[in-house]
């Protein structure tokens, strides 16, 4: 059964959720690993593997949504809640141009007092710069929606008006809402972020799409969350890459174990396998390391992320792993392959000798 749905996939068949749900747990990781690699090479190009050089920037960290698997976010009456300043825009915008990044990813919490307009305001301050915004996850329009008591259609185009290049696929968690009701209470539904990420496409936003797994979710869950992408993706082909990570627990009121490397492997593999209208499946090396995400190029990821000059969230989690671009360079032609700088729409920009 395992080697006919395998083979069904290399042939370019779809499978279904049963099978994935099969092979998640009946297969073992060296199969799915071998399957994933050769379908990563036919859907990606087999010699290289990208990265973008960018920084995260967080605007606010004042948020009410609350969520249990947070450990970055401050309540509005909190200690230490900010909203960044020009100035502190302008200094990180100019060093991540000086380092060769092409674009900033912009998020931050849900804030219960800033308008549409401060966002505005945000974006057309940094597109003063010149640089590509990659920003605000479906969350936070849809919470910007609700404050201004406007559509996210509204939204959205006011958003790209001033600047907004495309959209990161933060927020996802699990697109279940059995799940998300129990971690994520306050924050938008998995119905209203598909809708954002709809709505962004027919816009011509290009859009990410990421899971966090490892928590409370079942493997269903996992699967039923791919499902719904590869669904939408069918539809509206707006989403450039599928990025999964593992949920980090420390200094967060959410109790679990962290995955192991080997679970994380496991679900990119058959992400690979099952996401078959998806060209780009992103390793996760901020979660996971250098070692595994090294690794990962060879469980179906074509593509290891950002450099990430700045990354405050899953730092907030006591988990700091840093890999500089020289470092990220070599790990990722002792692979065996090339080592290729590209901007948020997976152009390629440089080739590394």
């Amino acid at each position: 059964m395992m080697e006919k749905i395998l083979k069904k996939a290399l042939e370019g068949k779809r499978i279904s959720g049963e099978e994935a749900l099969f092979l998640y747990d009946n297969a073992d990781l060296l199969s799915l690993g071998t399957y994933a690699n050769i379908l990563r090479t036919k859907k990606a190009d087999k010699n290289q593997v990208t990265f973008v050089v960018d920084r995260n920037i967080n605007y606010t960290n004042i948020c009410i949504s609350a969520c249990k698997f947070c450990a970055f976010y401050k309540k509005p009456e909190q200690e230490g809640g900010y909203w960044i300043t020009n100035k502190e825009l302008e200094q990180k915008i100019l060093e991540t141009k000086e380092l060769g990044g092409t674009q900033v990813l912009l998020q931050g919490g849900l804030h219960p007092d800033k308008k549409l307009d401060d966002y505005v305001n945000l974006l057309k301050y940094m597109k003063s710069f010149d640089i590509h915004i990659h920003g605000f996850s479906p969350p936070e329009i849809s919470h910007i929606s609700n404050l201004e008591n406007i559509s996210v259609k509204d939204v959205l185009k006011t958003l790209i008006d001033a600047g907004l290049g495309s959209i990161p696929g933060g927020g996802a968690e699990i697109l279940v809402n059995e799940i998300r009701e129990k971690i994520s209470p306050n924050k938008c539904n998995a119905d209203k972020w598909l809708d954002v990420m709809e709505q962004a496409h027919n816009l011509g936003l290009k859009t990410t799409a990421t899971m966090m797994f490892g928590h409370i979710e079942k493997k269903e869950h996992i699967i039923e969350h791919m499902e719904r992408l590869r669904q939408l993706q069918d539809k509206t082909k707006g989403f450039t890459a599928f990025i999964p990570w593992t949920f980090q627990p420390s200094n967060t009121k959410l109790e679990s174990k962290t995955a192991t490397s080997a679970e994380y492997l496991r679900v990119l593999a058959i992400s690979r396998i099952f996401l078959d209208n998806f060209e780009n499946i992103q390793a996760s090396w901020v979660t996971q390391g250098s070692k595994i995400a090294q690794t990962a190029l060879f469980f179906g990821a074509n593509d290891l992320g950002s450099t990430m000059i700045e990354e405050n969230v899953v730092k907030a989690a006591n988990v700091d792993f840093r890999l500089p671009m020289d470092e990220m360079i070599r790990l990722v032609q002792t692979a065996g392959f090339e080592a290729w700088q590209r901007d948020c729409f997976y152009n390629r920009i440089k080739k590394f000798d």
